[in-house]
């Protein structure tokens, strides 16, 4: 089977796509969030889980426990309607635990093991309606083919860890197991493993760039690995540009410590952006029209170590063009940052951007 890729930066037209393919599901219906929020969105896309469960098709939602337990209300409901729900990872005493600290952040969904999706999109009114001051600008990739295989595979050991079950069989991997010849590798990363895959990953691809490598993370907190490879990157000539929103969701202690690294990065060469439009919630790195990592990983010490993450890296030359192409359409809603213009934000703000950079890799 042919490798399909299709890439959305609209919500609307991700949750269109979805709600078909939920409704013609035949098989399974596994979807990961690590929100998934009791508004009109989560209800809407419940209403259709709902529907299928009760058809007799098994449907599995795995939440962030500690990041959801104020919806717990809309999983029992739908745990009443045939849908099973499973939180991961429940805070324990004590809070200090440093388990405590390592959520799940993925977003995915498999549909039969045939079809996947993966990207920074979570369920809620948000990413449709947008916010008071602007859109909410995002990346979710849907992937018809055996790699769908692996985003089954991180879904699996995610639910057998988190529900006690075994729910395995080659039934929920209909395509198989041969991704040798797909354009698509599907990489995880975790906080207990020996590696950071994802920011490996990242390293590799910035190590190899050529001509140019473009992000887009709605923060900047580099951990010292990955700023080491994009300043030596820059250096040796290549156009390395970052977009980011230009207001932050977690408060303003993360935007401080994303701001910490401007000056250095603008005084190397680097270029960075604020998306004018909204919020830029999307995760993704293209380089040189030949590699695109898209998935649910921040820039930031907290995605790459204490996370548990999902990316996928694509090859195909069409697909990689099309987030080349993504990305200069966001430029054009986007302001470049004056470093001239930089330098001369007052003391204080300097001051709190050097106190926040103490505690970065928390946030």
């Amino acid at each position: 089977m042919k490798e399909s890729i299709r890439t959305f930066t609209n919500f609307r037209a991700f949750l269109d796509f979805l709600l078909t393919d939920i409704q013609s599901a035949e098989h399974h219906i596994h979807m990961q969030f690590f929100k998934f929020e009791d508004d009109s969105v989560g209800r809407m896309i419940g209403e259709v889980m709902s529907s299928r469960a009760k058809a007799g098709i098994p449907v599995r939602l795995l939440y962030d426990d500690f990041c959801c337990h104020k919806w717990r209300t809309l999983y029992r409901d739908l745990e009443s309607k045939g849908v099973e729900t499973v939180g991961y990872e429940p805070l324990f005493l004590p809070f200090f635990k440093r388990s405590n600290y390592y959520r799940n952040h993925r977003k995915t969904i498999v549909i039969d093991g045939r079809i996947a999706y993966l990207g920074g999109m979570n369920v809620a009114e948000r990413y449709l309606n947008g916010l008071d001051w602007g859109c909410w600008r995002d990346t979710m990739i849907r992937i018809e083919g055996s790699s769908a295989g692996g985003v089954q595979l991180s879904f699996l050991t995610d639910w057998n860890t988190a529900s006690k079950q075994m729910v395995n069989g080659c039934e929920y991997y209909p395509l198989g197991d041969d991704r040798s010849e797909s354009p698509v590798e599907i990489i995880t990363s975790n906080p207990i493993s020996k590696s950071y895959c994802i920011m490996d990953k990242t390293i590799e691809i910035i190590d190899s760039a050529e001509h140019y490598i473009w992000f887009e993370s709605p923060y900047f907190i580099p951990p010292r690995e990955v700023k080491r490879s994009m300043l030596a990157a820059v250096r040796r000539g290549v156009d390395l540009r970052i977009l980011q929103p230009p207001r932050g969701d977690r408060g303003e202690t993360t935007q401080l410590a994303t701001k910490q690294h401007y000056a250095e990065f603008l005084e190397a060469g680097a270029k960075i952006g604020h998306y004018d439009k909204g919020y830029l919630h999307a995760k993704t790195i293209v380089c040189d029209d030949r590699v695109a990592m898209i998935g649910s990983c921040n820039i930031d010490p907290r995605s790459y170590r204490l996370c548990h993450e999902i990316a996928a890296v694509i090859h195909d030359e069409t697909c990689v063009k099309e987030q080349r192409d993504i990305f200069l359409d966001d430029e054009g809603c986007s302001t470049y940052i004056d470093l001239s213009e930089w330098k001369k934000r007052p003391v204080i703000q300097k001051i709190k951007e050097k106190l926040a950079s103490v505690i970065s890799s928390q946030l």
